[in-house]
This record gives C-alpha cells, structure tokens and sequence, in this order.
C-alpha cells in the first residue's frame, strides 16, 4: 500500500513538473527585441510610422508588459504601439524571432543564449529579384571604402553609374585602383584610374600589392540570370621609370631565403575576365554571392555579404582566396564589418571593422601582410 501511494506521488509530482515546464514554454514575452529576419515586415512598421527611408535592419523594441503604456521603439525613437492598424500589431505580437530582454543572465547563459538566437532555418534563402538581374545587379546601396563590390545606382531602369575604390577582390591598403562605369541592358563600360591615398601609409610588406595606370573594360552580363560575366581589360599607359621607382622601390621588394624574389604587379597589356557568382540570402542578408572570378590572368574564389544577421547582431562579411596568379603569391582577405555601433543615422548606415590580408610575408614566413579599419556606407535603403 505505502509503494502504490509513493508511485502515486511521484506520478503527481512528474505530471506537476511537466505542466509546470509547458507553462513555462508557453509564457509570453512582453518586452523583446525583434530579430531582422522579416524584411517586408519591418519595412512596414516603419512606413506606418513615416520613417524615411525604412530600414530593413533596423533595431526594433517592443515593450507590451503594461497595457495601459505599450509601446515599440525604432531606432531609438519611441513610438505608441497603438500607431500601428491591428494586422501589423497583431504580427508583431505574434512575431516567432524574439529576443527575450527580461531574460536573467548567469555566466552559463553567456554561451547558451548565443546558440538558442541562431536560427538555422534561416540560414539560406533565396536571393532579391535585384541580385538575379543580369541588367539591374549592379544597383547597389553599399559603398566601401577599400575594395568589395561596386556602389551602384540607376538613371532610369537598367541604365545607370557605379563606383568603386579598389578591385572587387582587393584588401585593406593593397592598390592604387579606383574605377567608374556606365550601365545599360547588362553592359558595363569603365574607366580606370589610380589614386595613392590609401597606399602612401603603409610602409612594409607590400611586395604582393597590385598597382594601376589610366586604363578602361568593357563588360557583359550573359541573360537568364546575374550568374556570369565576361569581359575585356586594357591598360592605357605604360610605367614610365618615375612610377616604376614609386611602387617597387626597394623596401618593396622581398628576397626570400630560397632567392626567389617578390615584387609588386605593375599592370600593363589586356586581359580578358570572367566571373561566375551565384546570388544567395545568406542569414537574412539583404545581399551576397558565392564567387569564383579570373581578373587580371589571376584566379579568386569568394564570398560576400551585407547585412548579416546573427544573434541579434548585423554586419558584412568578405572573404577573398586568391589561389593563382603568375605575378603574385596566394592571399586571403578577409572583411569583417559590423553595423549599429554609431548612433543617430549612422545606426543603420555605417558599418566598420577590421579589414586583413593573410599571405607572404617578406621574409617568406605566412603571416598578416595587411591590417586596417574598412568602413562602409549604406547610401538609401536596401533592394
């Protein structure tokens, strides 16, 4: 008799845990972060609130723990939930990626929480209809300062200008390159043309720099899909002796140990190029592409990204492996540039962090040839 009413009490003990924990499960958050995971629906909350421009990565609080003050902050400003129209209220309430701010932090949850936000559903996605055009790609918001993708707007449709410092593959204090396209119907035509700014501060390891002279290209996007570009590369003028002592003088030069010798590539002559990308939404990425491009006669393989959203934090992420090249030795760039550390309007629009190459050194040892701050702007909202 006493071991039936033991199981019987233990019985009522597991069924009053179990309850317990399902009520704990079933518990609402009232006061949380939304995690920027849902594009459309943060462009509408901020369009319902006349924020302009709307920002799909924007910091979004909602705070509904007194019913009589329930409130959603943006960016900062404070809003009246009730501003909102009752669908986009009720998504909001209902929304499935909250970041719980009432949440106790011990030391134990400082590595536990990072692996309860990781929401591996959302890992890959489709891309925008913008990242698969081949006559509208190049429209891009994101701006760099060294290398990456190219800042790109349209005059009307698929006619338009882009810009950038750098070649698409180079890092941190690596070239003198700077170049400006035209756009139309999946063609692009630019010209070439060199600036010193960025490479006149860095005074050691620089015999795997790639430097310019006036130059043009010629570009086309082949149809069905932004999946692969070709075109054609000229340089203008030649290094004349003046030019050639400036960028391989001899600090620039490395001996290694086995007597081979590493030297800056001075670009001359024509080349043909090629790139095959595939556009994907990489955790919520407002865009990115996985790469592998000839430029130049030497071989890269590659990712980029913007706006990556991972446990509540958002940044950009660049890797570049150049793997071949008949003028230079393998290097690894690596961009990793993190958003919402300014305030005001440079919350959503300006990203920084650090910017590095890994290859040869010049005493023929691996190591970092390349570190330095990159920073982007993000200039009108994403596509």
């Amino acid at each position: 008799m006493k071991k039936k009413i033991t199981l019987l009490y233990l019985l009522f003990l597991l069924i009053f845990a179990i309850s317990s924990f399902a009520q704990e499960e079933e518990e609402r958050i009232l006061y949380y972060q939304m995690e920027p995971l849902d594009d459309s629906l943060f462009i509408q909350i901020q369009e319902s609130l006349l924020i302009d421009p709307p920002d799909p990565k924007a910091e979004i609080v909602v705070d509904v723990r007194d019913n009589t003050n329930q409130t959603i902050s943006v960016r900062g400003s404070l809003y009246p939930l009730l501003a909102l129209n009752e669908e986009i209220r009720g998504r909001i309430l209902m929304y499935p990626f909250k970041l719980n701010l009432t949440e106790t932090i011990n030391y134990g949850s400082l590595f536990t929480r990072v692996i309860d936000k990781l929401r591996f559903n959302k890992i890959v996605n489709p891309p925008s209809v913008f990242q698969i055009s081949p006559t509208l790609g190049y429209i891009n918001p994101f701006f760099q300062f060294m290398g990456g993708e190219r800042f790109g707007f349209a005059l009307k449709k698929d006619i338009g200008f882009s810009f950038g410092i750098g070649t698409p593959f180079s890092g941190a204090l690596e070239t003198n390159y700077y170049e400006v396209n035209f756009h139309i119907l999946g063609f692009r035509a630019g010209l070439i043309s060199n600036d010193d700014t960025f490479i006149e501060n860095k005074f050691e390891n620089n015999h795997n720099n790639i430097y310019f002279g006036k130059s043009y290209q010629i570009n086309y996007v082949v149809p069905f899909g932004n999946f692969f570009e070709f075109g054609y590369f000229k340089t203008l003028s030649e290094f004349d002796s003046s030019r050639i002592l400036k960028y391989s003088p001899e600090s620039n030069i490395a001996v290694l140990p086995d007597g081979s010798i590493l030297d800056p590539y001075l670009v001359e002559g024509e080349f043909y190029n090629w790139e095959i990308r595939y556009p994907v939404k990489i955790l919520e990425s407002t865009r990115s592409k996985f790469y592998i491009a000839k430029f130049l006669n030497e071989i890269h393989i590659g990712y980029t990204g913007r706006e990556l959203s991972l446990a509540g934090s958002v940044f950009d992420l660049r890797f570049d492996a150049l793997v071949h090249s008949r003028e230079r030795e393998p290097q690894y760039v690596c961009d990793i540039l993190v958003q919402k550390i300014f305030d005001y309007w440079g919350f959503a629009a300006i990203a920084a962090g650090p910017s590095v190459i890994f290859g040869t050194l010049n005493n023929g040892k691996p190591g970092f040839t390349s570190f330095f701050v990159n920073v982007r702007l993000k200039i009108g909202s994403s596509l």
